[in-house]
C-alpha cells in the first residue's frame, strides 16, 4: 500500500515539476497568448464561452423569447474586424440582411455558437479565437492565419421558413 502511495505521490511531483497544470490552463485559452491582453483590456466584462468565444451584449433583446435553433433561418447584420480594427466583411444595411441556415456548415464555428445563443433584436459584440473562425489557414487575402477575428452582429429574425 506504502509503494503505491509513494509512486502516485512521486507522479504528481513530476508532473508539477514538468508545468503540466500550466499547460492544460494554456489548453482552454483559445485566444492567442498575445491577443488575451488586447481582448481583455478592450471588452473587461466580456461572457467567455467553454470554447474561449467571448461576447458582450450591446443592445439586449427578447430574453423571454427563443433563440435560433439548428436547421432555422436567420436574418443578421453584422460588421466583420480582425482586431486591429480593420474591416474584412460587413452586412450592414437593415433592408438588405444576412441570410443564412444554422447547423448545415456553412458559417464559421463562432458565428453557429453566438446565434444560437442570442435572441431576436439583441446586438452584440463577439471575439471569435481563430479555431472557431477561419482557423491556420486564414482566409486570404483579408483574413491572415490564425487571426482573432471580432464581430458585431445584430439577431434581426429567426425561424423555419
Amino acid at each position: 500500500m506504502k509503494s503505491i502511495f509513494s509512486r502516485l505521490s512521486l507522479l504528481a511531483l513530476v508532473l508539477l515539476a514538468a508545468g503540466l497544470p500550466g499547460r492544460l490552463h494554456a489548453q482552454r485559452e483559445r485566444l492567442p497568448f498575445e491577443d488575451v491582453d488586447v481582448v481583455e483590456k478592450r471588452w473587461p466584462n466580456a461572457h467567455k464561452t467553454a470554447t474561449s468565444l467571448r461576447y458582450v451584449i450591446v443592445e439586449p433583446g427578447d430574453k423571454n423569447g427563443p433563440t435560433p435553433q439548428p436547421g432555422m433561418f436567420v436574418s443578421c447584420l453584422y460588421k466583420g474586424m480582425l482586431l486591429n480594427g480593420k474591416v474584412f466583411d460587413q452586412a450592414t444595411d437593415p433592408n438588405h440582411p444576412l441570410h443564412m441556415r444554422l447547423g448545415r456548415g456553412n458559417l464559421i464555428a463562432g458565428w453557429e455558437e453566438a446565434l444560437q445563443k442570442m435572441h431576436r433584436g439583441e446586438k452584440w459584440i463577439v471575439i471569435v479565437p481563430y479555431e472557431l473562425g477561419y482557423g491556420t489557414r486564414g482566409r486570404a487575402p483579408d483574413i491572415p492565419s490564425r487571426a482573432t477575428l471580432v464581430f458585431e452582429m445584430t439577431l434581426v429574425d429567426f425561424g423555419k421558413e
